[in-house]
């Protein structure tokens, strides 16, 4: 009866290593298959298409002597600022509107640098109204008024190509993608995901935390998403969160904007004066405005950024390092600004482009295919009417950021994960191995029973 008993264990393990073997390396194949998969498009910025693109390239074969920017007005059409008719003539003659002006784009960047070199004064920023052509100088209630007066002679001393003006609230960051993110120093929102041809990574503001900063996608802490790897602030205020399981997910090319909904992101562009934009933060979800101004200096408490986009979009604490875009073409990540969403404000973002051209990643965005509806005015929550044919981009459903989190049951079900699978293979051998010397160790020691009950 024992050896009956033994005869069927041993044949029931032999079966089970069997189908280990056989799960193995179907799993194995599956990774493999996976791994032929095509790579995910990447954005690279495109020839000028649209009025913004036009202006750009405009200003930029005239040249900073003759020009003083572009911006696109309220029909849509191309302006570019010029200092004489010579080229006011040559604009009109490339099709877009030009409009003479007394300060060319080399005499606004001295008056920054001019200010730029003077002491730092926490809550002050200035940025290129290229509508206006000035240098507009901003100061919130945290400056003093005798900080305000300081300012307002280094002005003064640089002419009239600089306004002074005075604004409601503080500029600050908005530490606390729209999707939540969380660490122990605070709440930001993810940007984009980006991928240097590896790995995959979260791309959001610098100041939400510096490197080493380990990041959750929940309160508790149960679900860790990864870990900041690269980060840029003050100066410029940019930092990657690289996966904890190295790769983004399914959803990659999508920005989520409240109730499930999402918009897809198809490319990357620079912003331009005078665009209706669109951004998502996970404390106030989706809001519209419009770009006021380039290439800003914000001297938050922590430290003086540059070269930022100054908007009208309204931000919150916890919206810092979510997403800016326009049509589905990525644009930004939110970096600070003052006010809030029931009074309004200013925020300014950091340029996606110099962004990702600093960190040498790539922005993961939907591959070329035919476009869907854009999100209705419903699925845009807040964002406000009257933006014309300006949408957020085309729709799609939103997908958790737990997508990213590594636990084991998630990488023994990945699909493109071949350890796995070769564990079980590896398993499934020396259950095989263990129990052909089982065998071969109980017939020896029968065996032996047997010789010696014969000879005694």
């Amino acid at each position: 009866m024992r050896h009956a008993r033994r005869r069927v264990v041993r044949r029931v393990t032999r079966l089970t290593a069997v189908g280990g073997l056989l799960l193995g390396g179907a799993m194995v194949t599956q990774a493999a298959m996976a791994s032929d998969t095509p790579a995910r498009d990447a954005a690279t910025l495109s020839a000028p298409q649209t009025p913004a693109d036009k202006g750009s390239a405009l200003v930029a074969k005239l040249g900073s002597a003759r020009t003083a920017g572009s911006w696109v007005d309220s029909g849509g059409r191309t302006v570019v600022a010029v200092t004489d008719k010579a080229t006011a003539a040559e604009v009109t003659k490339a099709g877009a509107e030009a409009k003479v002006v007394p300060y060319s784009m080399n005499q606004l960047k001295s008056a920054a640098t001019t200010l730029s070199s003077a002491p730092k004064i926490a809550g002050t920023a200035w940025a290129m109204d290229y509508r206006n052509n000035k240098v507009l100088v901003e100061g919130d209630s945290s400056v003093s008024a005798t900080s305000w007066a300081a300012m307002t002679k280094v002005a003064k001393s640089i002419g009239a190509s600089v306004e002074m003006q005075r604004t409601q609230g503080k500029f600050t960051t908005r530490i606390n993608g729209a999707q939540p993110i969380l660490s122990t120093g605070g709440r930001c929102s993810a940007g984009y995901n980006v991928t240097n041809g590896q790995t995959d990574f979260i791309l959001t503001a610098g100041h939400c935390g510096p490197v080493g900063s380990i990041w959750f996608a929940d309160n508790q802490g149960d679900q860790q998403l990864g870990k900041t790897v690269s980060d840029n602030f003050p100066g410029s205020d940019f930092s990657l969160v690289q996966y904890a399981s190295g790769s983004a997910g399914e959803g990659a090319d999508v920005v989520a904007i409240g109730n499930g909904s999402g918009v897809t992101i198809t490319g990357l562009a620079d912003a331009a004066v005078g665009e209706k934009v669109f951004r998502s933060g996970s404390t106030s979800g989706l809001h519209d405005g419009e770009v006021t101004a380039l290439d800003a200096t914000v001297n938050y408490p922590e430290g003086t950024v540059t070269g930022l986009v100054q908007t009208t979009v309204c931000a919150e604490p916890g919206d810092s390092g979510g997403p800016l875009f326009s049509n589905g073409i990525a644009l930004g990540v939110t970096s600070g600004g003052s006010g809030d969403c029931t009074a309004g404000g200013t925020t300014f973002f950091q340029p996606l482009t110099k962004a990702l051209a600093a960190l040498n990643v790539k922005l993961l965005v939907a591959p070329k295919t035919a476009a869907s509806p854009a999100p209705s005015a419903s699925a845009a929550g807040s964002a406000a009417a009257g933006t014309g044919s300006v949408t957020p981009g085309t729709s799609a459903p939103a997908t958790n950021t737990t997508a990213g989190t590594t636990t084991l049951a998630s990488r023994l079900t990945d699909p493109k994960n071949v350890g796995p699978g070769l564990l079980v293979i590896a398993g499934s051998l020396i259950a095989l191995v263990a129990t052909r010397w089982i065998r071969a160790e109980q017939d020896r020691k029968a065996f032996q029973r047997h010789y010696s009950a014969m000879w005694g």
